[in-house]
């Protein structure tokens, strides 16, 4: 018996293209309403010294040859947030970019490993203001694909509708029964024993090694995140400062970020912060990222020298990254992410 026809095959392509026209439709307005608000895209190589120092995010390793011969890692990068934040201290203002980026163990309906990313930055703003324009991008992708509801695996969503605001804590009490700030103290130190024997009372599996990143995820995948986003958008903030890397404590309560997510029909969408800009602390904390991506997957990446010295200069801002193929999956009712890519990275 033999499998699907590929995507290159005239049947196939048939189904797949009116799909695919309106992901250039989506594309194309979106750019549209980026330059009609005085942003400037950008073009971020994707050749980096380090993909990102995210725990769990892995990347697509490779090198460069120079005229000696010499050799020196490289890496395709995960995010062009790097490079953005350099832009930033060099002086752009405002600025978003709209392209391929490259996460490797990720394939499934929601993961592709090459994916296209918009990401986009204002200085001096708020993250509030990124939570406007995550509602706006909605209704724009809706709008080009002649879409009146979002759909996703039998869950539906008004992408029309004003989405809904929801804190990380309240969402723990509401969908798990859990005091998530009792197990973060005011230095942002976490209790691991605490948040276990939460779970373990919520009925929730546990195990000997995790960690309290590792209890917090299980809440975020078994119970937060299934039921987010169902009706209409829902956006997800104020993140344990532990679960936000590079973003900056809030000024109402140093024990978490501001940090939010978008849900979509259960999807998460983007991920956006008011950005961290001081050297010394996020050196810690990519550390510790890496520290945690050793202890479980047995590697780390190398810090970009260069992006902890531009912190230092680079002004205040928020930002926010977006996956452009779920928003266009959403808005023309596909049910893989496949489904939205003109031409799919090759399985092996």
């Amino acid at each position: 018996m033999t499998g699907a026809s590929p995507w290159w095959t005239p049947d196939v392509h048939a189904d797949r293209r009116p799909r695919l026209m309106a992901r250039n439709a989506i594309a194309a307005a979106t750019r549209g309403w980026f330059g009609e608000r005085d942003f400037i895209e950008v073009e971020t190589a994707a050749l980096q010294i380090s993909p990102g120092n995210e725990a769990h995010l892995s990347a697509f390793a490779t090198e460069a040859i120079g005229a000696d011969g010499a050799r020196r890692p490289l890496f395709l990068h995960t995010s062009p947030e790097f490079a953005c934040k350099k832009l930033l201290a060099a002086g752009e203002r405002r600025i978003f970019s709209l392209g391929a980026v490259w996460r490797n163990r990720e394939r499934g309906p929601l993961h592709h490993p090459e994916f296209t990313m918009l990401e986009w930055y204002r200085v001096g703003e708020t993250y509030e203001s990124l939570m406007a324009d995550c509602a706006e991008l909605l209704k724009l992708a809706a709008e080009r694909a002649g879409a009146k509801t979002f759909r996703f695996r039998g869950r539906e969503a008004d992408p029309f509708a004003e989405p809904e605001r929801v804190s990380v804590a309240e969402a723990f009490a509401r969908y798990a029964g859990i005091d998530l700030l009792a197990t973060v103290s005011a230095d942002g130190s976490t209790d691991r024993a605490a948040l276990h024997d939460a779970l373990v009372e919520a009925g929730l599996r546990t195990a000997d090694d995790d960690n309290w990143a590792d209890l917090f995820s299980r809440v975020m995948v078994e119970k937060v995140e299934p039921v987010l986003g169902h009706g209409r958008a829902t956006i997800l903030y104020g993140y344990p400062i532990s679960e936000a890397a590079l973003a900056r404590p809030s000024a109402e309560d140093q024990r978490v970020a501001e940090r939010f997510e978008l849900y979509c029909c259960g999807v998460e969408l983007a991920n956006a912060f008011g950005e961290l800009t001081e050297p010394a602390e996020q050196r810690r904390r990519f550390a510790a990222e890496m520290d945690e991506k050793e202890r479980v997957y047995g590697e780390r990446y190398p810090l970009d020298e260069d992006f902890l010295a531009a912190l230092a200069i680079m002004p205040q801002a928020s930002g926010s990254a977006l996956g452009f193929d779920r928003l266009v999956m959403l808005a023309t009712g596909a049910t893989k992410i496949d489904d939205v890519i003109w031409t799919p990275v090759a399985t092996p």
